[in-house]
């Protein structure tokens, strides 16, 4: 088997968070971000950062905010240094809570709202959907199509309706301690 170096490994790393971010909808260098600050013993600054992915300056400032907002890393200051250093959150069970309570913010809420509301018009009859004076022919357009649609978007509310019970499960597991967390896994495992 032949010797890999050590950055070798953590390019390759590093490429693989890359492409999980990416996968998730996020900007590649987000994921890069966090693989090199994930396996660095210290705490680096934008320009060490940038030195260890292939992102410009620009690019990695603003995923490092986003991070930062996300939870997902935390800043830091050295006294007599004006430069700003980055850690990676190394406590997952944290890293998911944040995750999931970007869940709760406004837009995402509006969104899973907007389904519900989509629902509703598609459950109430037709004439109060169209008005009174389209009453004919109602009955006709609530055909096949209006009850696939009906049923599709009944679908994706259940599913964001259990979302959200699992996301208020799991932020209510911050009050627990780790150890605990894993012996409630390790019996859902059984």
């Amino acid at each position: 088997m032949p010797s890999t170096e050590l950055h070798e490994i953590k390019a390759d790393f590093t490429q693989g968070l890359s492409q999980i971010s990416q996968f998730w909808g996020l900007p590649k260098s987000m994921g890069a971000i966090f693989a090199v600050l994930y396996l660095s013993p210290n705490a680096l600054s934008l320009d060490e950062i940038v030195a260890e992915t292939t992102f410009t300056k620009g690019a990695i400032s603003t995923s490092v905010r986003t991070l930062a907002r996300m939870g997902l890393v935390h800043r830091q200051t050295k006294l007599g240094d004006r430069k700003d250093y980055y850690l990676a959150e190394d406590d997952f069970y944290k890293v998911v809570r944040s995750i999931l309570k970007g869940r709760e913010s406004s837009e995402f809420s509006r969104a899973i709202d907007s389904v519900g509301q989509t629902l509703v018009d598609l459950q109430a009859s037709p004439n109060q959907v169209r008005g009174a004076d389209e009453q004919r022919g109602a009955d006709e357009q609530r055909g096949a199509e209006w009850d696939f649609a009906e049923n599709r978007v009944a679908e994706m509310k259940s599913f964001f309706d259990n979302l959200d019970n699992l996301v208020r499960v799991i932020t209510a597991l911050e009050t627990m301690n780790q150890n605990t967390v894993q012996k409630v896994i390790g019996l859902l495992k059984k």
